[in-house]
């Protein structure tokens, strides 16, 4: 699940969806049941502590930490040469904003992950536009 949703714009180590989900279900917030047969995974939902922490966390209105991780600027800035770096990124983020436009025709979205996905799609339209202008400036 988080595949399709919040990796999208918040990176976790797969590892620490496990880790925080069983450090959550120690302190209460989390109910975790498992599966008798099978993989025997573990399904984890939110109990009434948890709802109230999550409440609480949510009507806090700081968010100061921003953190941006991208390779291909990283890259960029060690001295990569602009041209195929730009060819490169600029179809990875066609590509990306491409999925995120097909997002947003779906329904079932509350309004904060439209409202999140609509940040992403305006996040790779500007991708798409500074590496495009890499490119074209290469091609002159």
């Amino acid at each position: 699940m988080a595949q399709v949703s919040i990796l999208h714009f918040w990176s976790i180590p797969h590892t620490q969806l496990y880790t925080e989900c069983a450090r959550l279900a120690e302190a209460g917030l989390l109910d975790e049941k498992r599966e008798e047969s099978g993989r025997r995974r573990r399904v984890y939902r939110l109990t009434r502590a948890g709802a109230r922490a999550l409440e609480a966390w949510r009507a806090d209105s700081e968010a100061s930490l921003h953190e941006l991780r991208d390779a291909g600027l990283l890259k960029l800035f060690c001295g990569a040469d602009p041209a195929p770096l730009a060819d490169g990124q600029l179809a990875w983020h066609q590509r990306r904003l491409s999925t995120y436009e097909a997002m947003a025709a779906e329904e079932g979205m509350t309004e904060g992950m439209r409202l999140a996905l609509e940040a992403g799609i305006g996040h790779e339209r500007e991708y798409v536009r500074f590496w495009s202008g890499l490119s074209q400036a290469a091609d002159r």
